[in-house]
Order: structure tokens, then C-alpha cells, then sequence
């Protein structure tokens, strides 16, 4: 009966041939009885190709000559795959999953049924798991498949506790985590043999991360191919074009009938997964607000715009690591789950200065703190340890007052009157750790403040570097104003200019910024603000967005009293930089922020120190090509305007004009021969 149902579906085939087809596929009698049990619930078996066994004569009986089409599966119409009855014919694995769809006896959610339970009743893929192989975990306690069972009194650890065993791996000689540790030859992850195949996309021959109807597919194709967006065929949007099968698709798995490949259950968007059916931006979102709610999954109104600004990362998968094993995320868990309050002071108590230094920004930035003068109270905690540290109560009184009432105040006196985002209290500190060495070099020389006299203090200038010596003629002039010493004569301040490049290399590093894109747009605005307007790094990494307008279709900056219009092309990068050209941003930063030049630490802007190294690193000699620039703009425009419109010193403009050799007389003579001058320019 069933060689004639054989015939009777393709009437092309002899009696030999059905019959030797058979006997290949159906060898032993238990083959026989499947395909009698086939053929009595399905009479077109063969042409459904459904069940498997079905499925092989249908591809046995094709290879001897038979018309019959290849077996496809009736809902993503794939072939060459093993296929199952369904009321809607004969589908593949995965979509007879999705069709056949039930009530899970354990979590209650309908979803495709994985197996049945011991009492027969249907059940989800991650609930037939956990029934299958979990237990709880001796370290974590929670619960999860088991890695290494428990025996000789130690416990069961769990897959996400267990960690390889150190060994020198026999690949790389380095000590690492290694397989086979207590063999001959251990090796470590990177080093043990990964089954290799040629990649269907790029061709090379790499371990394949998945197997697609096109062949297998590595890792970098894959995650290449899931992000890849472009525009569908049929309903014209921007979605990951699945049909047909390859890089030359042109139609979405909608248009195409195919269900869609690894779509986010919290957004759905189409994107390589990172856990539980989440891209990177959704579970990143769930793992921050799983630490600010301490596991409640109700965040602090408070705390909002810390989760906010955490979730606006532009590398979720950065800031996901952070939360995994950042220090200051370890801090943040704790203030979610209330061990340590959210307080400057709680903070400053802190175990991990830097981590919570770090976090302490986040917290500011997202208003959840009051700012405060961090370099500050940094000086003053540094100046407490170095009063400590002094022996001589002399010594430490002397420095006390010296820092209390002259440089503190002064310091303390310049944040009030021009507040910056940043208090430089370098010379500050400078000054103050130079009168205490001051002070133990006189003490060695078995003399005292009182007893000191200019000889002293010509042998210590005579050792003394030139900041040394500038800052210890600070604190000698505050001693003899305060009646504690003589006063002595100081050498006169010389001030060097120091080297600058030409000026044709100058328009030639600046030619290079305007045009050059593959440079970063934020490298490339300040070498120009530097090469054109002579401004140094420390005022360039304080400007806001703010400070660049547009007027009358151009674009203008404020680096003084007024705005200046800058050449086109430096529009253009400002543009660029406004809007897209802020990377290199932390974790914890806002989505919005006032710095044109944003720093790593939320709300800051970046360092003047990072912003000079990475204009050198691009070939740009920032001191030499400020003093080039300062000194071609001095001898082209008069002092006055110069301080005005770059916002410097009025005294520091005149000393460049002098140094170009330009003064007002002259700048009224070429006003003079100029032809095209008008009156009131």
C-alpha cells in the first residue's frame, strides 16, 4: 500500500524505483510503521514532507528522478529542513513553535510549547529548563543551572559563579582561566580550537556564529547583518531586510511572510539581543532600574534624572560594563538600596575616593546633590594633611597662617567673584608646600625666620628652581608685611615669551584642521581657536554652546566682549561639534549639556591637560602656535580691540603688540593707505 501511495503521488516513478526508495529510507520495520502512521493521518505526506521521516523519501525519491517539488515549510517557505505536522501543514521547527502555542502550566503566559510537565501538561521553554536543571547555587543562593555539582562538603555552583581553574595556558604561556588545568596542556578560552566553516557573506574561514538559510555566518557578518537598516522593497520603510536569504535581500520579514529574527521585547526594535530577549538600550534601562529601586522596580522621583542620564549613554554596552563592574556603580547600588546616603559628606567618608568621586558628579549633574567647588575642598583636605605632617609647631603655625589668611582667602575670594567650572589651585597648592619646604631648609641650616637674612636667602634662590623661588617670594613678602621677618630684595620677574612656529606653518596647521575630516570635530575647532585666535586650552575646554550663535546665516563665537564671525568652514565644524561630534562623554552624563568640549566626569567639561595632549597627539604645538597666533593677530590690531575681542588682559594685549612690534601709529597708517576704509569701521 504504501510503494502504490508512492506511485500515486508522482505517476513518473516505476515500481522499482518507489520500492527502492523506500527500502533506503525505511530499512528497519519500526521506519515502516512511521510512515504507515504518516500516511494514514496525511494521505499527502510526501508532498508535505511531513514528519521528518516523510520528508527524507520525499528527498530520496527526488534524487532518482522524480518531478516532486522539494518539501518547504508551509509558513516561512524554507527548504532543506526537517518538517512536522501542523493543521497548517508541514512547518520547520521553529515556526511549528510558534504555532503551536499554550497556556504555560508554571508561569501562566501564553507562549510556544517546549515540553510537557510530569503531569502532562504543556509548558514554555524557560520554564522546562528550570524544571530540568536548576538548583540553588552555594554561593549566590540563587537559583540556576548547575556547573559543578556538590561533593566532598563543598556546595553546588551555579554557571554564573563558576570560574576556571589558573593554569599556564600551553597556547600563549600566559596564567589564565584554563581548560584541562590539571592536564598536560591546559588551554584558555582564547587559545582552545573553535570549530571553523567558510562564512556565506565574507568568506572566511571563522567559527560561525549562526547558521542561515544563505550557510553558516561569523560573528562580525552577523552582528554586521542584524543592525544593518535599509529601505524595504514592499512597504517601504527602514527595517533589516531578511528576503531572500543573503546580503542582497530587499524586502522585511512582514512583507516577506517570515517571522521577525531577534526583535526586542521591550522596544522591538530589530538589533542583536544582549539578554532575555533585550537589546542593549532596554536592558541597560531594566539594570539601572533594578539598582536605583533596590530590586522594587520603583525609582526615587529624586533619582530619575540619574536613571535618565545613565540610560541616554551613547554606547549602551559601555555603560552597561560600567554597571557590571564599575566601582561608582558598586557605590550607586549602595545608595539605591540605602547603605550609604546620598551626601557630600557620606561621600567624602567614602572608602573609594575615586569611585566616589566619579559618582559624585553623576549625582550632580542630575541634580540630586548641591554643586560644590570640588577643587576647593580638595585644596583644603590636602591642606589639613600637610599642616599634619610638619613637625615643628613653629613651622605648622607659620604655614596655617600664611595659607589661612593669604592664599586660602585669596583662592577662596577669586571662586566667589569669577565663578568658573573649575578653581585652578595648582599655584595655590605650589605656594603653600613651598613655604614648608622654605621652612625645613632653614631649619636645617640650624636657623629660623626671624634669624634669616638676605645671604640666606640668595644661597636658597641659588638652588631653588624659578617657580620655587617665585613662590617662596610670595610667602616672604606676606611674613615681612606681617612683622615676622626682614624684608628681602628679589631679583626682577623677567617674563619669557618662549619659542612660536612661522607663520606659514601656522595657516598650514590650520589649512589641515579646516579641511581634513577625517580629524575629530572636536580636535579640529580647538586647534582652530587656538591657530587662529590665539586662545589657550584652558579658556577653549570652558566654552559652552552658548557662546556660538548664528547671525544673519553666520556662524559668530564670544571669546570676549563680542561675538566674532569665524570662516565658514570653521562654522561648519562648530555645527558639527554642537550636534554630533560629543563622543567621549561618562556614564551618568545628561543627554543635554551647556560645554561645547564635554569631559569623561557627567557635567564637566573635559580637562585642559586631555584637550593639550590631544591636540599634540594630531601635530598641533599648542603653546608655539598661540604665541604665532597672538603675535600675528598683535601686529595687526591695536591692544584695546584685541583684549575685547579675545578676552584677554588689557596689560597681556599691549605686551604681545610690543613683542610684534605694533602700536597704534601704525595701525592708523595702514587705515590710512587702505583705499576701501570707510568712516566708523
Amino acid at each position: 500500500m504504501l510503494i502504490r501511495h508512492v506511485m500515486a503521488a508522482d505517476g513518473t516513478l516505476t515500481l522499482r524505483t518507489a520500492a527502492d526508495a523506500v527500502d533506503a529510507v525505511a530499512a528497519a520495520p519500526s521506519a515502516l510503521r512511521e510512515l504507515a502512521s504518516a500516511l494514514a493521518a496525511d494521505p499527502d505526506m510526501i508532498r508535505h514532507g511531513a514528519p521528518p521521516m516523510a520528508g527524507r523519501l520525499a528527498a530520496e525519491l527526488i534524487a532518482r528522478g522524480s518531478v516532486l517539488a522539494v518539501p518547504a515549510c508551509a509558513r516561512c517557505g524554507r527548504d532543506g529542513r526537517p518538517l512536522f505536522r501542523t493543521p497548517g501543514g508541514g512547518m520547520c521547527k521553529a515556526c511549528t513553535a510558534r504555532v503551536r502555542t499554550a497556556a504555560c502550566a508554571d508561569c501562566g503566559e501564553v507562549k510556544a510549547i517546549a515540553g510537557r510537565s510530569a503531569a502532562g501538561q504543556p509548558i514554555c521553554e524557560r520554564c522546562r529548563r528550570h524544571a530540568r536543571g536548576h538548583r540553588p547555587c552555594g554561593h549566590c543562593r540563587r537559583s540556576a543551572p548547575v556547573a559543578v555539582r556538590a561533593r566532598d562538603g563543598a556546595p553546588d555552583i551555579c554557571v554564573n559563579c563558576y570560574r576556571l581553574p589558573a593554569a599556564v595556558c600551553s597556547g600563549c604561556g600566559r596564567k589564565r582561566p584554563c581548560n584541562f588545568a590539571g592536564g598536560d596542556r591546559p588551554l584558555c578560552p582564547s587559545c582552545s580550537p573553535k570549530a571553523t566553516s567558510p562564512c556565506a557573506r565574507c568568506g572566511q574561514d571563522r567559527p560561525p556564529a549562526a547558521r542561515w538559510p544563505e550557510g553558516p555566518v561569523c560573528d562580525t557578518c552577523y552582528t554586521a547583518a542584524l543592525r544593518r537598516r535599509a529601505r524595504c522593497a514592499g512597504c517601504g520603510q527602514e527595517r533589516r531586510l531578511v528576503f531572500p536569504p543573503g546580503p542582497d535581500a530587499v524586502t522585511c520579514a512582514d512583507c516577506a511572510g517570515l517571522p521577525v529574527m531577534s526583535a526586542c521585547s521591550g522596544c522591538g526594535t530589530e538589533d542583536k539581543l544582549y539578554e532575555k530577549g533585550l537589546c542593549a538600550r532596554c536592558s541597560l534601562r531594566r539594570r539601572t532600574t533594578e539598582i536605583l529601586s533596590a530590586a522594587t522596580g520603583d525609582v526615587p522621583a529624586a533619582m530619575s534624572p540619574v536613571l535618565e542620564a545613565i540610560c541616554a549613554a551613547r554606547n549602551p554596552r559601555s555603560a552597561l560594563n560600567w554597571l557590571r563592574k564599575g566601582a561608582g556603580a558598586a557605590v550607586l547600588a549602595d545608595i539605591g538600596a540605602g547603605r550609604t546616603a546620598a551626601t557630600h559628606e557620606a561621600l567624602d567618608e567614602h572608602p573609594r575616593p575615586r569611585a566616589a568621586g566619579f559618582l559624585r558628579q553623576v549625582l550632580t549633574a542630575g541634580g540630586v546633590l548641591d554643586p560644590r567647588d570640588e577643587e576647593l575642598t580638595r585644596a583644603e583636605q590636602w591642606l589639613a594633611g600637610l599642616l599634619e605632617s610638619l613637625d615643628s609647631p613653629e613651622h605648622r603655625w607659620l604655614v596655617r597662617a600664611f595659607a589661612t589668611w593669604q592664599v586660602m582667602r585669596r583662592l577662596r575670594h577669586n571662586a566667589q567673584a569669577r565663578p568658573r567650572h573649575r578653581t585652578r589651585t595648582a599655584n595655590a597648592r605650589n605656594s603653600i608646600s613651598e613655604a614648608a619646604r622654605f621652612l625645613a631648609w632653614l631649619s636645617g641650616r640650624g636657623t629660623t625666620l626671624p634669624q634669616c637674612r638676605q645671604a640666606d636667602i640668595d644661597d636658597w634662590l641659588g638652588t631653588a628652581s624659578a617657580s620655587a623661588a617665585e613662590s617662596t617670594r610670595g610667602f616672604l613678602d606676606w611674613a615681612a608685611r606681617n612683622g615676622h621677618c626682614p624684608a628681602f630684595a628679589f631679583p626682577a620677574r623677567q617674563r619669557h615669551a618662549g619659542p612660536a612656529i612661522s607663520d606659514s606653518q601656522r595657516w598650514e596647521h590650520a589649512t589641515r584642521l579646516l579641511r581634513n575630516d577625517s580629524i575629530e570635530p572636536a580636535d579640529r575647532a580647538a586647534g582652530c581657536l587656538v591657530l587662529l585666535y590665539g586662545q589657550n586650552v584652558t579658556r577653549i575646554a570652558a566654552l559652552t554652546a552658548s557662546q556660538v550663535t548664528r547671525h544673519d546665516g553666520d556662524v559668530h563665537i564670544r571669546l570676549g566682549k563680542h561675538d566674532i564671525a569665524v570662516p565658514p568652514a570653521l562654522g561648519t565644524i562648530l555645527d558639527t561639534l554642537i550636534t554630533y561630534g560629543k563622543p567621549y562623554t561618562g556614564t551618568g552624563t545628561p543627554a543635554t549639556g551647556k560645554w561645547l568640549f564635554p569631559g569623561l566626569l557627567p557635567g564637566q567639561p573635559i580637562t585642559a591637560e586631555r584637550l593639550s595632549a590631544r591636540l599634540n597627539a594630531i601635530g598641533i604645538p599648542v603653546r608655539a602656535a598661540r604665541r604665532a597666533a597672538l603675535t600675528g593677530l598683535a601686529a595687526h590690531i591695536p591692544a584695546a580691540v584685541l583684549a575685547d575681542a579675545l578676552g584677554i588682559n588689557p596689560a597681556t594685549a599691549v605686551n604681545w603688540a610690543h613683542d610684534a612690534g605694533s602700536n597704534w601709529n601704525r595701525y592708523a597708517a595702514e587705515l590710512a593707505r587702505n583705499r576701501h576704509h570707510e568712516r566708523g569701521e
